[in-house]
């Protein structure tokens, strides 16, 4: 009978504690057991209609949001780490942030981004580390490609990823070693298709219109995010506009002698001054990427570091970097990292290797959008071969570096709030 009475009242303060205490608390320092499925939490709240506060520089970016009993279920399902908290414990908190000594800002998320990812619709040997998390947080997104991007079809999203695709219409560089590969053949094919659909006689310059056109949606107003060689692809279209780069064995005709000189800097997003290399079997775009020979750094000593900037000041770079580490592990791609003195002044650095002269993670803006660069292909693989297996995300749920695309995509849904620089 006591141990009953006991049982009854230890509940009945349960129940009491619940109903005072008004907050989750999602804290993302190494108290986390799953950071990546925190976000996707995030997420799911805001599909709710219910605002998430983002606590930028707060044990690691934490977030917070009004306790409900449906709430708590879906964290103890996903198995993200949290705790219940009272109103006077959370006003503390903001009490905490809000001190101009600290380096602290609450950013309100007030609705879940549309997500889309460009990616082929055939086959390839690859993965893409965006899809992977997206996947593991179950965030929802839809894919599109080059038919979708030419239809207008991008003004139905707020956010979108770039797949490691090759913009200069070069398939990759990819003739030498996968040419005779049943996918290389379904891929050629599918964009000849599209360029001839849509009226272009190259497939270079069906993938220049689909990059003004993704060029303007940022414009608009979009979120664009990138990784690996659709970063340096990407500016070198932009550069190349009306320039023939693409040789022979691509479009029917040979590059034009004088490209270098004719290349325009001022269309691009992030480079600069690089020089392209119209070598059609080498499988480097350009300068802008640090090639491993260049850099001296291998899978032991190959780290990159986040810079730390002002929440109060400085929201968008402070939210793209939270973190509960400031120095990630570097992982290679066919477009791994860029050359410090090729990347333009006015562009955020975010990350970078300093004794290799590099970056790896910057941030710009373009009209009213935004769009970010983050250079490497799986953060968790070093040396993600095609063919490979996908990485198990279930094996690395604390991905320092794969946080810091979970970032981007939470990015859009902040209240925008007026730039102080």
């Amino acid at each position: 009978m006591k141990r009953r009475f006991l049982f009854c009242l230890t509940f009945a303060v349960l129940l009491a504690y619940r109903a005072v205490a008004a907050e989750i608390l999602i804290p993302m320092d190494g108290a986390q057991k799953d950071h990546l499925k925190a976000y996707g939490v995030a997420y799911w709240i805001l599909q709710n209609q219910q605002e998430v506060d983002w606590l930028l520089n707060y044990r690691g970016g934490s977030f917070a949001f009004k306790h409900e009993a449906n709430f708590e279920k879906e964290l103890l399902v996903r198995g993200v780490s949290y705790s219940v908290i009272s109103d006077a414990a959370y006003t503390a908190i903001l009490t905490q942030i809000a001190s101009p000594e600290v380096n602290m800002e609450v950013m309100k998320l007030e609705k879940a981004p549309k997500i889309a990812v460009y990616s082929p619709k055939t086959k390839q040997p690859w993965d893409d580390a965006v899809t992977l998390v997206l996947t593991y947080a179950e965030i929802p997104f839809d894919v599109i490609f080059d038919e979708e991007v030419l239809d207008q079809k991008l003004l139905k999203y707020d956010w979108l990823h770039l797949h490691h695709e090759d913009f200069t219409g070069q398939y990759g560089k990819s003739i030498r070693n996968f040419r005779g590969q049943d996918w290389f053949r379904q891929a050629q094919e599918e964009a000849e298709g599209i360029a001839k659909k849509y009226g272009y006689a190259k497939v270079s310059q069906m993938k220049l219109a689909v990059v003004k056109k993704i060029k303007a949606f940022v414009a608009g107003g979009g979120f664009m995010f990138a990784m690996c060689s659709a970063t340096d692809t990407y500016d070198i279209a932009l550069a190349a506009d009306g320039v023939d780069i693409v040789d022979v064995m691509f479009d029917g005709d040979g590059v034009d002698a004088n490209a270098q000189q004719k290349l325009d800097f001022n269309k691009t997003f992030a480079f600069k001054n690089f020089n392209v290399n119209l070598n059609p079997y080498d499988g480097e775009f350009s300068s802008i990427d640090n090639q491993r020979r260049e850099r001296n750094l291998y899978e032991h000593n190959d780290f990159f570091s986040l810079f730390t900037f002002s929440a109060k000041w400085d929201q968008i770079p402070a939210m793209l970097t939270q973190n509960h580490e400031k120095t990630i592990k570097g992982f290679m791609g066919q477009t791994t990292a860029f050359k410090k003195d090729q990347v333009k002044a006015d562009v955020i650095i975010m990350g970078e290797t300093k004794s290799a002269g590099e970056v790896r993670y910057i941030n710009g803006t373009a009209g009213k959008g935004t769009w970010t660069f983050y250079g490497g292909h799986d953060p968790e693989d070093y040396l993600h071969m095609p063919g490979e297996e996908p990485t198990d995300l279930a094996l690395h749920p604390n991905s320092p570096g794969y946080r810091l695309i979970l970032n981007n995509i939470l990015f859009p849904a902040a209240k925008k709030k007026k730039q102080k620089t």
